[in-house]
């Protein structure tokens, strides 16, 4: 499970601020302190503290914070007078509650006075950085699309091709139906997994305003007719057997709707990008010959923008506006787009989220995925950042609960609109 979906779930832990003392953050000892999601990847960070401590005239340290607590330590650190001066974040709706109580730095006026500082990035990932129209949060890591993949030997064996339109997914759900192959893996025992196919058919079908509506408090933007479109659609994917019987009680957690695809038990499976890496590590012959990918298509008379991406677009650091060394942290956030930085991304397996990084994707371990998901994101008109992380928590919990009903059939497309729009 990659960093920035393990994310959504203690991004749904945040409640209210806890003033609680909490050592090993804060400038106390006259360090400018960077918390980071303890994980394989922060080596890179790790890398630019390195660097920028060369020239700099404040030290930097990395404190590394275990990922099971991350959420609640930073929820804990945040309410005391010992925050850290930059912190690992998901964007959105994980930092909105600090932002509520101005403890984050706005950046809108570095960007503005660098300008090159402020076009280094994908203007799409930019967006999930921000909080009511203002950027509180700079990209650290690499970017992860959710993409429609397929095992490329069972395509074949029945003569089929990659889908490209809606049609080509209804049609081979019967197909492969008829096959006794499951159409879509789908890890329905984890409702974040069932909630992918809600946020591309929902943009597919009405385009981002309708979601962003609800993000920015409009309870009311779940009664769009594309909501309950979207809704509709998921009841007949479910009823014409495009999951198969059992979705329900499959773990993508645990690695069961990853297999059903790598073992050809299932024909396609909507997933974040990071399924290639898992593939790759439980079933590298299947990664780098059988697995294929594709972007999830448009919708016949739908307003969305098909080139319009959902997932994650990538995880964030911000300030805290507290903190004695803003200048400081400020000139260490510029480092995340430069060359050494994003090298050492793309030699880690990541995907840049920096303009003009095509030439670097060369040296990543599969070039060919990597530049897939590079000109996806890049060429996307806007990305949807996970529902359950653009949402606060109150409404993010139950609303995954009610995703969860719909597609298990215990309530209706109908009654699936009337429970979400009375979350907020």
């Amino acid at each position: 499970m990659n960093t920035s979906r393990a994310g959504a779930a203690g991004a749904i832990a945040i409640g209210l601020l806890t003033v609680t003392a909490c050592g090993g953050g804060g400038s106390a000892d006259g360090k400018m302190h960077v918390w980071m999601y303890q994980d394989s990847l922060a080596v890179v960070q790790k890398s630019a503290v390195e660097r920028f401590n060369e020239d700099a005239d404040i030290e930097a340290v990395v404190d590394e914070v275990p990922g099971d607590t991350y959420q609640d330590k930073v929820r804990t650190v945040m309410g005391s007078g010992d925050q850290p001066d930059v912190f690992f974040n998901w964007g959105a709706g994980s930092i909105q509650p600090y932002v509520e109580q101005d403890m984050l730095l706005p950046l809108d006026d570095a960007l503005e006075s660098d300008p090159e500082f402020a076009d280094a990035y994908i203007s799409s990932v930019m967006e999930a950085g921000k909080v009511d129209g203002v950027q509180y949060g700079i990209p650290l890591r690499g970017t992860q699309p959710v993409i429609l993949f397929y095992n490329k030997e069972v395509f074949e064996d029945v003569d089929a091709e990659a889908p490209e339109t809606w049609d080509d997914i209804i049609d081979l759900t019967d197909t492969f139906k008829d096959e006794g192959i499951t159409p879509f893996a789908l890890g329905g025992a984890d409702a974040w997994t069932e909630q992918m196919w809600l946020q591309y058919l929902v943009d597919r079908q009405g385009g981002p305003e309708v979601f962003q509506r609800i993000q920015d408090g409009d309870s009311e933007g779940w009664r769009d007719p594309a909501v309950l479109k979207a809704a509709e659609t998921v009841e007949d994917l479910v009823e014409r057997g495009a999951f198969g019987d059992n979705f329900a009680s499959v773990s993508y957690t645990e690695g069961a709707a990853s297999d059903l695809l790598a073992q050809g038990k299932a024909a396609m499976h909507l997933m974040g990008s990071w399924e290639f890496s898992t593939h790759l590590d439980q079933a590298p012959e299947f990664a780098e010959e059988g697995l294929g990918y594709v972007a999830f298509p448009a919708l016949p008379d739908g307003e969305g923008d098909p080139a319009n991406v959902a997932g994650n677009p990538t995880n964030y650091f911000s300030v805290s506006a507290d903190s004695e060394y803003t200048e400081e942290a400020v000139e260490f956030l510029k480092t995340t787009s430069s060359e050494e930085y994003v090298q050492d991304m793309v030699d880690n397996g990541e995907v840049p989220t920096t303009t003009g990084a095509e030439e670097l994707l060369k040296d990543s371990p599969d070039p060919d995925f990597a530049t897939f998901q590079y000109e996806m994101v890049q060429d996307a008109p806007h990305f949807q950042l996970s529902w359950d992380q653009a949402l606060p928590p109150e409404v993010a919990t139950p609303m995954l609960t009610e995703i969860e009903k719909l597609f298990n059939g215990q309530i209706s497309p109908e009654e699936f609109v009337d429970a979400v729009a009375e979350l907020q």
